[in-house]
């Protein structure tokens, strides 16, 4: 039993000492805890900058929001239960009410003013954003539920 206690600070023959190895993993950890955001619900990866009828009914059943950018008289005529009204004209002033976390998927009535409004959002930093190709006159005409009024 001669042997005597090695010490923690004695890095001449084994490394780093303990302490520094405690430090780096409590800096590791801090940095996770302050550079990686809880909570938050939004894709990890940006969504494809078009997608078919079928695809956008997929997103909306699974909580996507749905941003309808046709006229007001447009949307009284049908439109996608749970849709959004949101006139592309009207848009930019708009689009602090368009939640951040969630996947919005943009409609028109057949797929021009969609794409151009998804651009609109994608320059103001969404990145969880798609236009619907072939607009819900598409959308309709495959039977996906539609309906009329305010």
């Amino acid at each position: 039993m001669a042997k005597t206690a090695r010490k923690f600070t004695n890095s001449s023959k084994q490394g780093l000492p303990m302490w520094v190895w405690i430090v780096l993993a409590v800096a590791v950890i801090l940095g996770v805890v302050i550079f990686v955001p809880f909570g938050q619900t939004a894709p990890a990866e940006t969504m494809a900058k078009e997608v078919s009828v079928e695809e956008a009914a997929k997103l909306r059943d699974s909580g996507a929001y749905m941003l309808d950018v046709r006229e007001q008289s447009e949307w009284d005529q049908f439109h996608i239960p749970g849709a959004t009204l949101i006139p592309l004209g009207t848009l930019p002033e708009k689009l602090d009410t368009l939640p951040k976390d969630k996947n919005i998927v943009v409609y028109c009535r057949t797929g021009r003013r969609s794409a151009e409004a998804r651009d609109i959002l994608l320059k103001a930093g969404f990145t969880n954003v798609t236009s619907m190709a072939g607009g819900v006159t598409d959308w309709q005409s495959k039977g996906f539920p539609v309906e009329s009024g305010n």
